[in-house]
Order: structure tokens, then sequence, then C-alpha cells
């Protein structure tokens, strides 16, 4: 099983990072030497063939464990992904474990405080769903 595949730009950090470190042990490696290590690292046979694989992958701007910051309810939250599930073109289900919970109730004498939420948010990470003042119950940050 190949590893998770790192951004185009990622990958191309990597390959900085290991020509400066190979450079400081005595070893000169060039910039193209350098994308084809790090293409045999992640068991593929040359640079062209991890950037066509990296470059035909769908893109999925939130992963597991990354955090993340927007407004659930109108009130602003960060929290860590705990699930991503890809429910259509650009459409994702998140489930999210806020950092501080927040009060989704409005009224004065009642409060429920929610610490973990899901919610499906498109490509501009915008839920589908309104409040009944019309803004996203669910606005993500990308």
């Amino acid at each position: 099983m190949k590893p998770v595949l790192p951004s185009i730009e990622a990958a191309k950090a990597q390959a900085k990072i290991l020509r400066t470190r190979l450079a400081a042990e005595g070893l000169s490696v060039g910039h193209g030497k350098s994308l084809e290590l790090i293409a045999h690292q992640y068991g593929y046979r040359d640079w062209n063939t991890l950037h066509a694989a990296i470059g035909n992958r769908p893109v999925v701007p939130w992963r597991v464990g990354g955090q993340v910051r927007g407004h659930y309810l109108g009130q602003a939250f960060e929290a860590e992904i705990l699930s991503v599930e890809k429910q259509g073109d650009g459409w994702f289900r998140l489930t999210l474990d806020l950092d501080e919970a927040v009060d989704v109730v409005t009224f004065d004498s009642f409060s429920n405080f929610r610490k973990r939420v899901s919610g499906v948010v498109g490509p501009g990470g915008l839920s589908r769903e309104k409040t009944s003042d019309g803004r996203p119950l669910l606005q993500v940050e990308l």
C-alpha cells in the first residue's frame, strides 16, 4: 500500500529539504535528482509518475486530524477534524471536535452546549442548511 500523497508543493518542499540535508553531509545532488528520490520514497518510479498521481487525485480540502476554524450557528470555533466523508462533487460531511463548546440555543433562560458537530459543506466551506436569519448553519474556512 502506498502512503498518502502530499500536494505537489509539499513534495517539492520535501525535495528541497532533502537536497539541503544531503548537502550538509557533503553529498551534492541536483534538484531533479532530489525530486526523483522523493518519488521513490512514495513508491513511484520517477518524479513525472508521482506528479501525475498527485495531479489526478480529487482535491480534498480537509483531512482527518487537521485543524479548522469557522462558525457554527453564528458562533466562532476552532476544531479538529474527526472524519471527512465525500458526499458529491465538492461536498463533504465533516465531523468536528470543537476546542471549546458552543451554546446552540439563543434563549436567555436556557443553554445547550455542543462540543462535537457534524455538517455537510460545499466547495466554499458553507453548508446548504441555513439558520432562521439566512446564515449558513456551518461555515468552515478553507
